[in-house]
C-alpha cells in the first residue's frame, strides 16, 4: 500500500507544457491535452522533473553551508534514476506522481466578468483525488453559481445555466482566496473542450534577424498555453515507510513557488504548487 497525498496547481502566469521542437518550421506548438476533454493537462514525468531539480538545487544549497550533511544521490532516492542511467544503475523511486488535470479554468465572458469552468468529468476526479466521499455529489452538466446571470455570452454563443446553487465547495481551499466562489460554471464534458479552447493564451512569437530588426527566415512560430489562474490537481504515492520524511519543499513548507514548462525565460511557467493530504487518509 502506498500512502496518498495530491498536489494542487494554481498557475500564476501562463503555463505552457507541450511541444517545443518545430519553432523555426513556423509550428503552432501545442499543449498536452487529455485525450477525452481535450483540456490542458501536465504529464507526470513533468512534474516528477520539476520536483527531482527542486530536489537538485535544495541538495546544493545544503552541500554549500554544510557539506557533511548533503547528499547528492537523495534526488535519485525519491525520483528515481535519472534519464540515461545504466542499466545497473536503474532503481525506482519512493514517490510516484501522476498527470494533472484541469479542476477550474477562468473563461472571459465579453460584457460580462469572468467565470471559471469546469466539467463533470473533471470535478469527479478531483473529488476522487481530495475526497473520495464526494465522487457521487458532482454537481450536474450547466450548473452555476447563484449570483451568476441565467444566460452567459461566450465567443462562440450562449450558454444557459439550468440548475444555480453554491458551488464553491468545488473551489480548491488555496492561499490567497483570490478566485471568487460566486463564479462558477459547470458544463458538459462534450463542451468543456471548445469553451477550453477559448481560454487558452496565444502568442505569436518571431526570430528576428541578427545583424537588421527584421524576420529570419523560417523564423516565425506561435504557442498556446494555459491562462493565468488555472487550478489543477494531481495525485502522490509515496512508499509508507518513507512518507513521513518527504520534504520537497524547504523544511515543513507545504506551498511552494515552482517553473513549469521549459519557457520560463520569456515569463511562462510560474505555478503556485500547495500538497494536500486527501480527507480519507486524515
Amino acid at each position: 500500500m502506498y500512502k496518498r497525498q495530491y498536489g494542487l496547481i494554481r498557475t500564476l502566469a501562463p503555463l505552457h507544457v507541450g511541444a517545443s521542437a518545430g519553432e523555426e518550421s513556423g509550428n503552432l506548438n501545442l499543449i498536452f491535452r487529455d485525450p477525452y476533454t481535450q483540456t490542458g493537462m501536465i504529464p507526470g514525468s513533468s512534474i516528477r522533473g520539476r520536483f527531482r531539480a527542486q530536489c537538485r538545487s535544495t541538495v546544493a544549497a545544503v552541500a554549500a553551508t554544510a557539506p557533511a550533511n548533503s547528499s547528492p544521490s537523495a534526488c535519485d532516492h525519491w525520483y528515481g534514476s535519472p534519464a540515461g542511467a545504466g542499466k545497473d544503475d536503474i532503481k525506482e523511486g519512493h514517490v510516484k506522481f501522476e498527470h494533472a488535470s484541469l479542476v477550474w479554468l477562468p473563461v472571459f465572458c465579453p460584457g460580462q466578468p469572468i467565470v471559471w469552468v469546469s466539467s463533470p468529468r473533471l470535478l469527479r476526479r478531483y473529488a476522487s483525488i481530495a475526497d473520495p466521499s464526494r465522487v457521487g455529489s458532482v454537481p450536474e452538466a450547466y450548473s452555476g453559481s447563484e449570483k451568476l446571470p441565467k444566460t452567459l455570452f461566450f465567443n462562440l454563443g450562449f450558454i444557459t445555466i439550468k440548475n444555480q446553487l453554491d458551488l464553491s465547495s468545488w473551489l480548491p481551499d488555496l492561499t490567497p482566496k483570490d478566485i471568487p466562489g460566486d463564479r462558477l460554471l459547470v458544463v458538459d464534458d462534450a463542451d468543456i473542450g471548445l469553451i477550453h479552447d477559448m481560454a487558452l493564451y496565444r502568442q505569436s512569437r518571431v526570430k528576428l534577424d541578427d545583424h537588421e530588426k527584421k524576420a529570419a527566415d523560417r523564423g516565425f512560430f506561435n504557442l498556446e498555453a494555459l491562462p493565468e489562474g488555472s487550478i489543477l490537481v494531481f495525485p502522490i504515492a509515496l512508499k509508507p515507510t518513507m512518507s513521513s520524511a518527504w520534504k520537497p519543499f524547504h523544511g515543513e513548507a507545504e506551498q511552494a513557488e515552482l517553473y513549469f514548462g521549459g519557457l520560463e525565460s520569456i515569463g511562462f511557467g510560474r505555478c503556485q504548487v500547495t500538497l494536500r493530504t486527501p480527507l480519507e487518509a486524515n
